[in-house]
């Protein structure tokens, strides 16, 4: 079988997560620095060999003052751990359109395994030519199993922010 290299669109595609502040409301955050490579045999992602990274100085919450806290050893330590990086183990098929990839998140120098699910949107010609595939990807992680550890206790009882990040990951692939 052929090897088929695939390239993530940026212009269509969104790094992003979301966390409770202040217990009761969100924000929501991206990565606007990013690359991945993704390898198949033909076109069967069950067989997808998958890495990516993600700059830590490109986080974007729509708040400089909190993306540079963010950036700092409170969180992210970007000085010292520039990118987190993400290494696909499996690409496993659960029926038509849905999948659940396994692999190891490295932040700060800690690699966790997790698995996410996967909704594959399909392979689809663009009107140029390009062969494309969607995959939109959400879950959730626990922050201080990779040692973003940073909060404040609130006069009102709770945190400031808090533990659970939800991953909100949207995907257009370009077959190379």
């Amino acid at each position: 079988m052929a090897t088929t290299k695939w390239t993530i669109d940026p212009t269509h595609s969104e790094i992003g997560f979301k966390v409770k502040h202040m217990m009761f409301t969100n924000v929501s955050g991206k990565f606007d620095k990013y690359e991945g490579t993704i390898e198949t045999e033909e076109n069967d992602f069950t067989t997808a060999k998958i890495s990516f990274s993600a700059t830590i100085d490109s986080i974007d919450t729509r708040n400089t003052d909190r993306d540079n806290h963010l950036k700092s050893n409170d969180f992210f330590d970007a000085e010292n751990h520039p990118k987190l990086t993400f290494t696909g183990k499996s690409f496993s098929k659960i029926n038509e359109n849905n999948y659940e990839l396994t692999g190891d998140l490295n932040i700060r120098g800690v690699a966790k395994e997790i698995k996410l699910p996967v909704e594959f949107s399909g392979l689809m010609q663009d009107p140029w030519g390009n062969t494309k595939v969607g995959l939109n990807i959400e879950g959730k992680i626990n922050r201080k199993e990779w040692g973003l550890n940073w909060n404040s206790a609130l006069e009102t009882g709770g945190v400031l922010v808090g533990e659970e990040v939800k991953l909100i990951i949207d995907l257009q692939l370009v077959k190379a």
